[in-house]
């Protein structure tokens, strides 16, 4: 529909006026002489001092405080900014659940009541037990940044190990407790990272887990990890004698998880690099001497394992199958080739499990979940039923236990536990959240439009019912690494919906929506397809008259944040606002800190010529130019983020407020303390940055 004269009148009168009349002072930062040499094109680096620790280096901690002091100052004029921290504290005041877990007899579960910082841990003896509180995370730290990351429990549900994650860290320690007693164990693991999950002995002596040697000194935050290795930790010793099971020291790049098998034979081995394919070994555990045996090796496809019957063993494989299938292999016979059980269909395998002698596959159809459920022979038993168009997770559970659980949600639905039968199909609710809001009220509808290259995009549009004419509006996208955006609940989105705005999620080419696929048309050489569904999606988003004329923002985080610092200096004019978070930057350095090096499989490396020439095209910090208006933005990052580490935003910053000719609108950045990547964030400080950044997009696009 297009605008009529009377709304382009409307929204002209909406337009905001300029802060200040005077250009904003930004915060000086020095320049270097680096200049870098990438086969043969020399690359300057001007801000290369920001890439150190905020925490050991005085000058960058000063260049921070100053951001800091000048965002709020801008922030502190936005008004709508008490009327979303009001509105998201009322819509994030919900009692919610997650999913149980059962082990032996007992239950476990989290829970919130709403707006606790950290959600606690439960358990019940019985399905229908009552809750005993088992862990509360709450008191471990006065900002309540320190968050209970993962946590499993034995096998017969007695002991629970669980990892704690400090001010957003991606480092984890793992301690133990006593689940009857609830006393604590005297065990410490250190040095766990990205997951602190760990694989339990059948028999409960002790588990499987995998860390990283401990970093050098002055670099636990941004030294990148190598060198992963699988120790086994009985229960009562110290960590130092932990025994070493699996390692590849030829190998430092490849990370290995450790999974133990239902039956509590076997240990497999998942090894992967940098892309989404992996390598599968097993040792038999009931042999002390055994070595392992190579499954599938060479990195040259996914293999997700399911569980196994036996020596027959099940996965989920996308060879020969962009959109992912069903396979077996036989540990007696681990050179044949794996044997298709279930061929790929026209939706693509999300999710999978074994459970209860069933498998429960979760299946993508234009980016909002099926589940069906097939017997370990191959055949379609029946349909779970859902409540609608959303996402459906979980389906955990034990190969010889029918029973499972499943949460649904949308964007309009918090969502609801459900309690499964497989052998039956028989659902009941378990656990159902009571909404602060009118999801009836709410209008949740999918469209496509078509990119530059003409493939067709699925867009997701929110808004209320009674909003029936164009609305500033907030594009989100992240599009990469095979990951899938499906239809979820936050309520910070609806705050920006109920105080009439839309809310529009694009998914894009890169994620894993489509399948394989659909990943590989959008990393490596072919990324600026990303770019360009975005790009389109905003155009759509104008021209359909869905946005306002001068009301479309743009929000993003991580790659998502990349997404946006590149679409924005590739179209600063479609865009009336924006607010990279988290992103990453400088896509020349980026595998040189941390976790960086686990993404050249879906950008490339840099130091290769052709990889490079796509990076240096569109990498934010390198793109940034003058002689055009960038839109007001305001990007977001954690002084101590330790998986994309600030510096790419901190020095995105200060080239684009030093850039002449870029425009006088604002272009600050909100600089988080103690929080990381978003893991573990609490809820107090989720709401603080929610409201701050919607308030500024929210004044920029009009919304009154």
């Amino acid at each position: 529909m297009r605008p009529t004269v009377a709304v382009l009148l409307a929204c002209a009168i909406a337009m905001p006026t300029s802060l200040s009349a005077q250009p904003i002072a930004y915060p000086p930062a020095r320049t270097v002489t680096q200049v870098d040499d990438y086969s043969g094109t020399k690359v300057a680096d001007p801000y290369r001092w920001l890439e150190n620790d905020v925490r050991n280096d005085k000058e960058v901690e000063a260049w921070v405080a100053a951001q800091g002091a000048l965002t709020q100052s801008v922030l502190a004029k936005m008004p709508l900014r008490d009327w979303f921290k009001a509105e998201m504290t009322r819509l994030f005041d919900y009692e919610r659940y997650n999913l149980p877990v059962k082990r032996g007899a007992a239950y476990f579960y989290r829970h919130n009541t709403g707006l606790q910082n950290q959600s606690l841990l439960f358990v019940r003896d019985g399905l229908d037990g009552k809750p005993r509180l088992l862990i509360d995370p709450n008191g471990w730290s006065k900002d309540g940044a320190t968050a209970l990351a993962e946590w499993t429990p034995s096998e017969d549900g007695r002991l629970l190990a669980y990892s704690i994650q400090d001010g957003g860290t991606d480092w984890r320690t793992v301690r133990l407790i006593d689940v009857a007693s609830g006393k604590p164990l005297p065990d410490e693991l250190k040095w766990l990272k990205y997951s602190g999950d760990v694989a339990w002995a059948k028999d409960g002596s002790g588990f499987y887990y995998s860390r990283y040697p401990a970093p050098a000194a002055g670099e636990t935050f941004q030294q990148s990890t190598l060198n992963q290795k699988i120790y086994f930790h009985r229960l009562g010793t110290a960590q130092e004698a932990d025994r070493v099971v699996y390692a590849t020291p030829a190998q430092p790049k490849l990370n290995h998880g450790a999974i133990v098998t239902d039956d509590g034979r076997y240990l497999v081995v998942v090894s992967s690099d940098a892309g989404d394919e992996n390598d599968v070994h097993v040792i038999d555990l009931a042999k002390p001497a055994a070595k392992p045996v190579a499954l599938f090796t060479g990195l040259k496809h996914q293999w997700q394992f399911l569980g196994n019957e036996g020596t027959r063993f099940y996965f989920v494989t996308d060879k020969d199958a962009p959109n992912r299938k069903i396979a077996t292999a036989d540990l007696a016979r681990p050179t044949a080739p794996a044997r298709t059980l279930i061929p790929a269909g026209p939706m693509s395998i999300d999710s999978a499990s074994l459970v209860g002698g069933r498998l429960v596959l979760g299946y993508l159809k234009d980016a909002s979940s099926e589940a069906q459920i097939y017997t370990l022979g191959g055949k379609r038993q029946s349909v779970v039923a859902l409540p609608g168009l959303g996402t459906v997770s979980g389906f955990g559970g034990k190969a010889d236990d029918p029973e499972t659980f499943f949460a649904f949600t949308s964007y309009n639905q918090p969502g609801a536990i459900y309690r499964l039968d497989v052998h039956t199909g028989q659902e009941s609710v378990w656990a159902r959240t009571k909404t602060t809001f009118d999801p009836d009220s709410i209008s949740v509808a999918e469209t496509f439009y078509k990119s530059k290259d003409g493939t067709r995009i699925p867009l997701w549009i929110v808004k209320r019912k009674d909003v029936t004419g164009p609305a500033p509006t907030m594009l989100y996208g992240y599009g990469g690494f095979d990951i899938s955006l499906t239809p979820s609940f936050n309520p910070a989105n609806l705050a920006w919906v109920e105080r009439g705005g839309v809310f529009a999620l694009a998914n894009l080419r890169g994620g894993g929506e489509y399948g394989t696929a659909w990943h590989d048309a959008g990393k490596l050489a072919k990324k600026q397809n990303v770019f360009d569904d975005f790009i389109a999606a905003g155009e759509y988003l104008k021209a359909s008259g869905i946005s306002t004329p001068h009301g479309l923002s743009a929000i993003g985080r991580s790659n998502g944040g990349l997404l946006i610092g590149a679409t924005t200096n590739q179209r600063p004019d479609l865009f009336d606002a924006v607010s990279p978070g988290v992103g990453v930057m400088d896509m020349l350095r980026f595998d040189q800190f941390t976790a960086g090096r686990f993404w050249v499989g879906d950008y490339g490396y840099p130091e290769k010529p052709a990889d490079f020439k796509t990076l240096y095209a569109y990498s934010p910090y390198h793109n940034i130019r003058g002689g055009r208006a960038y839109p007001p933005l305001i990007a977001v990052t954690a002084d101590t983020d330790d998986r994309v580490v600030p510096g790419h935003t901190f020095k995105y910053m200060a080239r684009l407020q030093h850039t002449p000719g870029v425009g006088e609108e604002p272009h600050i950045v909100r600089i988080e303390t103690r929080a990381g990547h978003g893991s573990g964030k609490p809820i107090s400080k989720t709401i603080d940055e929610y409201a701050d950044v919607y308030a500024f997009l929210a004044y920029y696009t009009g919304l009154k």
